[in-house]
């Protein structure tokens, strides 16, 4: 799961999800990222899972500006091609807290501390855990999608 700000996954979404990046302080975990590997993104400012996609790239090593960071040593050089799996639009993203109570990841902390879970800018979820909001995206999305019954 990458932690990301509306600003920064808006950048993504405008690039047609067509790459990732991992702040510079990340390098391990980009490391041992494959192609497959599957990424969820979660909307911080607004505690929202936004979308879903499937890298299809090794690690890339590059230093053009495109996200903002905090600070300027914390660009996101680790990058990743990848190709987008669910997107749903942004009033149909999953609300975190409707689905924290039922996340594996997130019972390492009190329930009402649930959103300290979100805090950092990657982790590794439970694949359970992915499976869980992306159906529940893809419902979403059919749901959004039907025929309305007279």
């Amino acid at each position: 799961m990458v932690v990301t700000s509306l600003e920064n996954f808006r950048r993504t979404r405008e690039r047609g999800f067509n790459l990732l990046g991992l702040r510079s302080r990340h390098r391990r975990r980009a490391e041992v990222m494959r192609p497959g590997d599957r990424v969820l993104f979660y909307v911080a400012p607004r505690r929202s899972f936004a979308a879903t996609a499937t890298l299809t790239s090794g690690m890339l090593e590059d230093r053009e500006p495109i996200w903002g960071a905090p600070r300027p040593e914390e660009s996101h050089p680790w990058r990743f091609r990848m190709r987008a799996d669910e997107v749903p639009e942004e009033a149909d993203w999953i609300l975190a807290r409707e689905l924290a109570y039922r996340l594996e990841y997130v019972r390492k902390w009190p329930p009402e501390e649930w959103a300290l879970a979100f805090q950092g800018h990657v982790h590794q979820l439970p694949q359970k855990d992915f499976k869980l909001i992306e159906t529940e995206m893809a419902r979403m999305r059919r749901r959004e999608h039907a025929t309305p019954a007279y």
